[in-house]
C-alpha cells in the first residue's frame, strides 16, 4: 500500500511524473510540431511512426512524447535507457524485435540519452533500423551532430524540441494546482504572480518548474483547510538557479563561440556578460583563458601586440589562484580584447599559406636558403650564394625565399587598424627596397 502525505499524494512519485501528460490534448508547447496539421502530431496520429530523434533541453517534453506514442501506437514498445544498457542488452532486444517482425508486429524501441552510448553501442541497432526490424526513437540534450553515429543518424529524422515558453510553464502550473493528480483537492494560497516567477526560475523546464512548485507547496504554512506559501519560502526555493550548461555539449561551444564574436564585435558589455555565464556554471577559467589567447592573435594580432602578452598573463593569473579571485583577470583581457583595434591579418595569412602548403607539398626549398652541414651538401650547392642579412647596412637583401612556383605570393595583408599601420609601412618599405634591389 502507497504511503500517503497530508494532501493525500503518494511519497512514491514526484509532482512532475504524476502530472506527466498522457495525451497530446495535454501536452504543453512545442506547436511547431504538434500544433493541428504539423507534421509530427500527423504521424502519431496516424499511427505512422519512424526512427527518429527528439533533441532539445531538459524538461521541454522528448520522454513524455515517447510515452504518449506508446500509449497510441499498435507496436510492441521497449523503453531503453542508455544509462544502464550495455551492447548483450541492446543484441538480446534486437533479436526479440526481429522475430516479431517475421509476424508483421512493429517494435518501437526508445532510447533515453541515447548521447550517452558509444559508437559501438549505436552501431548495434544501426543493422535492424535498415532493416525495418525496429523504429528507434532516441531522445537527446546533446547536438545529434556530434554525439551520434552518422549512419544512424542518416536513417533517422530529427526533430528539435525548445525550451517551454513562460507562459506555456505558468499554464502548466495552474493546471497542477487544480489537477487531482496535483493539488487539486487541496487549497493552495499562493503569492500574487507565484506561478509566474516559478515559471520564469524554471528557464524553459517544465520539470524544474513542477519540482519547484511542489518543494513551495511542501514548505508552506499548514492549516484545517489550505496551506499557504508566504512570498518569505517562495524566494527561498528560488534562490539559487541553475545555468544551463554542459561543459561538454554544445551549449559549451556556444557560449564560448557568444564570447568570441561579443569581443570580435567590440561589445565589452556582452563579452561580460558571456564571460560571467561561462565561469559561474562552472567552466575552467584556464580554458576561457587560452580561447581569449587566441582571439589576441586571431582577430587582434598585430594591430595591438600587447593584447597576447595580457592574454599570456591572464592565463598566467588564472593558473596561479583559481576562481573565483581570476575572475577579475579574465575580466580585465576580456574587456581589453573587446576595445583593442581589430585585424585578422595574421589569420588570413596563416590560412591562405596552409592552402598552398598542402597543395603544393612537393615545392623544393631554394638551394639558396638551405643549410649545407655536411660537405655533400656543400658540392650539391646547398647554401649557394646565400647573404646573411646582418652583413648590410640595411639589414636586408633581395635574396628570393620562396619556391620559383610562389615567387610573388602575398600571405600577410597588414590592415591600418592601431599600431598594425605602422606595421604595413614598414613592409611597403621593405617591399620597395626588395624590388629596387633585385638581381
Amino acid at each position: 500500500m502507497e504511503q500517503q502525505t497530508f494532501i493525500g499524494q503518494s511519497l512514491n512519485q514526484p509532482l512532475a511524473a504524476r502530472l506527466r501528460p498522457e495525451t497530446l490534448s495535454e501536452f504543453v508547447g512545442q506547436e511547431h510540431l504538434l500544433g493541428e496539421g504539423k507534421v509530427l502530431r500527423r504521424l502519431i496520429e496516424g499511427d505512422n511512426i519512424s526512427s527518429m530523434i527528439f533533441w532539445g533541453p531538459p524538461g521541454v517534453g522528448k520522454t513524455t512524447l515517447a510515452k504518449i506514442i506508446a500509449n497510441r501506437t499498435k507496436a510492441e514498445f521497449i523503453d531503453f535507457s542508455a544509462v544502464t544498457s550495455g551492447i548483450k542488452e541492446i543484441r538480446a532486444v534486437m533479436q526479440q524485435a526481429e522475430s516479431a517482425a517475421r509476424f508483421g508486429e512493429k517494435t518501437i524501441v526508445f532510447v533515453d540519452e541515447i548521447h550517452r552510448f558509444n559508437k559501438a553501442q549505436q552501431d548495434a541497432f544501426l543493422p535492424f533500423v535498415e532493416k525495418g526490424s525496429i523504429v528507434l526513437i532516441g531522445a537527446t540534450t546533446e547536438n545529434p551532430s556530434f554525439e551520434i553515429n552518422g549512419a544512424l543518424l542518416s536513417r533517422c529524422k530529427v526533430f528539435v524540441l525548445h525550451a517551454l515558453k513562460t507562459e506555456d510553464l505558468t499554464a502548466l502550473i495552474c493546471r497542477a494546482l487544480s489537477d487531482p493528480r496535483g493539488y487539486g483537492n487541496i487549497k493552495v494560497n499562493l503569492p500574487p504572480d507565484a506561478a509566474e516567477i516559478i515559471a520564469a526560475f524554471a528557464n524553459g523546464d517544465a520539470r524544474s518548474a513542477l519540482s519547484t512548485l511542489e518543494m513551495v507547496v511542501l514548505n508552506a504554512d499548514l492549516s484545517e483547510d489550505a496551506v499557504t506559501v508566504t512570498s518569505e519560502t517562495l524566494e527561498q526555493c528560488i534562490s539559487k538557479k541553475s545555468l544551463l550548461y554542459d561543459k561538454k555539449g554544445e551549449e559549451h561551444y556556444n557560449l564560448i563561440s557568444a564570447l568570441h564574436k561579443s569581443m570580435r564585435n567590440s561589445d565589452p558589455d556582452a563579452a561580460v556578460y558571456w564571460l560571467a555565464r561561462m565561469l559561474e556554471a562552472g567552466e575552467d577559467p584556464l580554458y576561457v583563458a587560452r580561447r581569449v589567447t587566441r582571439f589576441a592573435s586571431e582577430d587582434i594580432g598585430l594591430a595591438d601586440p600587447r593584447a597576447l602578452e595580457l592574454a599570456v598573463a591572464a592565463y598566467q593569473a588564472c593558473h596561479f589562484i583559481g576562481m573565483p579571485e581570476c575572475s577579475v583577470h579574465l575580466t580585465q583581457a576580456v574587456v581589453y580584447m573587446s576595445l583593442a583595434p581589430k585585424s585578422n591579418s595574421l589569420y588570413t595569412a596563416y590560412e591562405e599559406a596552409k592552402k598552398d602548403a598542402l597543395t603544393q607539398l612537393a615545392e623544393p626549398v631554394p638551394l639558396i636558403i638551405r643549410n649545407a652541414p655536411t660537405k655533400l651538401m656543400e658540392e650539391l650547392e646547398y647554401g649557394k650564394g646565400y647573404e646573411y642579412a646582418h652583413d648590410f647596412a640595411e639589414k636586408l637583401t633581395a635574396m628570393q625565399c620562396l619556391p620559383d612556383s610562389l615567387l610573388g605570393r602575398e600571405y600577410y595583408r597588414p590592415t591600418e587598424q592601431g599600431l598594425e599601420a605602422r606595421f604595413s609601412e614598414r613592409l611597403e618599405s621593405i617591399k620597395e627596397w626588395k624590388q629596387k634591389h633585385k638581381k
